[in-house]
């Protein structure tokens, strides 16, 4: 069997439990350490800021490539696991973005009934894996102050919430992925419970790091203000 008819027969399991998979490669010598920066830059992609939470949201929920479930043998939970399926400086040449970009819906990863990742997250990734797949980060550059829908609550909620909480995939029957059902979740406080961690609420994002106090300051100051379409 070649490979194509392998990772379409992974696919095929995995899509059984509305997930994601990849096709399992050796392991990539490249073992960068963590490094951190002071400042983000806007030249640079960072895995730990915004590559993470990406994969986070949309793969290693429970039922595809979370610790427990590790579908096809696959955990895509951290650096150290990530990186297997990446090539240092070519992204082309990685079946972590092979699969993101596969124009075939029954290769590409998510399958459905899962959107695909946005233009905007996949050049990210493809980003981070040219200059070099570091395990980086930078100091957040949230601004408690500035806690607009479509400046922060919108960006914040598709990379680190959508995956999980889709149109096409609502888990808890949560969508995020429109301002009328964020606006829902805002008003009935189950939106500020969550994230917050706070008792009686299921702490999101599951299975990432929690939000920045910074982040969750924007929601909670987003919401005290009506939670507006701004």
């Amino acid at each position: 069997m070649n490979n194509r008819n392998i990772f379409g027969f992974a696919i095929t399991l995995c899509a059984l439990f509305f997930a994601c998979t990849h096709e399992t490669t050796s392991p990539n010598t490249v073992n960068n350490p963590p490094t951190y920066s002071a400042a983000c830059s806007a030249d640079t992609a960072y895995f730990v800021n915004e590559v993470l939470p990406i994969i986070t949201s949309n793969c290693s929920m429970s039922g595809c490539h979370d610790a427990a479930t590790r579908a096809d043998g696959v955990q895509l939970t951290s650096y150290s696991t990530i990186i297997r399926y990446v090539k240092a400086g070519n992204a082309t040449g990685s079946e972590l973005y092979k699969v993101i970009t596969d124009p075939d819906p029954g290769d590409r990863m998510p399958p459905p009934p899962r959107s695909p990742l946005t233009a905007a997250q996949i050049a990210k990734i493809q980003k981070w894996i040219n200059q070099g797949a570091k395990n980086n980060s930078c100091a957040s550059a949230c601004d408690a102050n500035v806690f607009t829908f479509s400046g922060a609550i919108k960006p914040m909620l598709d990379t680190k919430c959508v995956g999980c909480h889709s149109a096409t995939s609502p888990g808890g029957n949560i969508n995020l992925s429109t301002y009328a059902a964020v606006r829902t979740v805002a008003l009935n406080g189950k939106l500020y419970g969550s994230i917050a961690h706070q008792p009686g609420f299921s702490a999101m994002p599951k299975n990432g790091t929690k939000l920045s106090d910074c982040e969750i300051t924007q929601v909670q100051r987003w919401i005290a203000a009506g939670a507006l379409n701004n």
